[in-house]
């Protein structure tokens, strides 16, 4: 799965050192691609369940940019989902302090819990962002939250397609074709709520649901 297919790319707000001139440029805003909730786990490096227990702001110690101040979330992980291999336990998430770098803001306050996936740094720090699957773990559906266990993981090596348009058709079997932004305009609608998109015995991919009927059908969707 490449990532420049199934990660929802995220064009941060980075700063530009006019090296000489000792000025800073604010030169692009946040932008993230569609994706379904699959993709962001499948491109992820960490993705575990947490909630949230306090927050301050950090900044590297030989800068004084505020473009280059980070949120520091302190959390209590509940289950790791993705990145055994990289970390045994996380205490910290941190993410831009500006939502035009794609950062994230948490409560922190209410000890919430949420889904979260990111990157690791060379360091060890995980780093999440707008365009992370960062989700209130209350606002997951079922099928979602059985879906990390192992359904989306079963579907990395399958490509989802987002239709935009119609006709919309699949270039090949190890593709799922993800009309919620046709049908409903919408990055959550009832396949990325329900559905994951699992490769089969016969190795062709195809959308799998967990949960209770679906309430319409789908563009070219069949059931494994």
């Amino acid at each position: 799965m490449a990532m420049s297919q199934e990660r929802r790319a995220c064009l941060g707000l980075w700063v530009l050192l006019l090296l000489g001139a000792g000025m800073e440029e604010v030169v692009e805003g946040c932008s993230c691609h569609p994706a379904h909730p699959q993709q962001l786990f499948c491109s992820a490096e960490i993705v575990i369940r947490a909630k949230i227990s306090g927050e301050k702001i950090v900044s590297p110690s030989n800068s004084s940019s505020p473009y280059m101040k980070m949120i520091q979330y302190e959390i209590k992980m509940i289950k790791m989902f993705k990145g055994f291999d990289k970390a045994k336990d996380i205490q910290y998430v941190y993410t831009p302090v500006f939502s035009s770098l794609c950062g994230v803001k948490l409560d922190s306050n209410n000890k919430a819990g949420y889904l979260i996936s990111g990157s690791m740094w060379s360091d060890g720090r995980i780093s999440i962002g707008q365009c992370d699957l960062v989700e209130s773990w209350d606002n997951l559906s079922l099928s979602q939250k059985k879906n990390l266990n192992y359904r989306y993981q079963m579907g990395c090596e399958c490509r989802i397609n987002t239709c935009y348009t119609v006709p919309c058709a699949s270039t090949g079997e190890n593709e799922c074709l993800w009309t919620d932004w046709l049908l409903d305009n919408s990055l959550n609608g009832e396949q990325a709520r329900q559905y994951a998109c699992i490769r089969r015995s016969d190795t062709t991919c195809s959308w799998y649901r967990g949960g209770p009927p679906p309430e319409k059908d789908f563009l070219d969707m069949t059931d494994p």
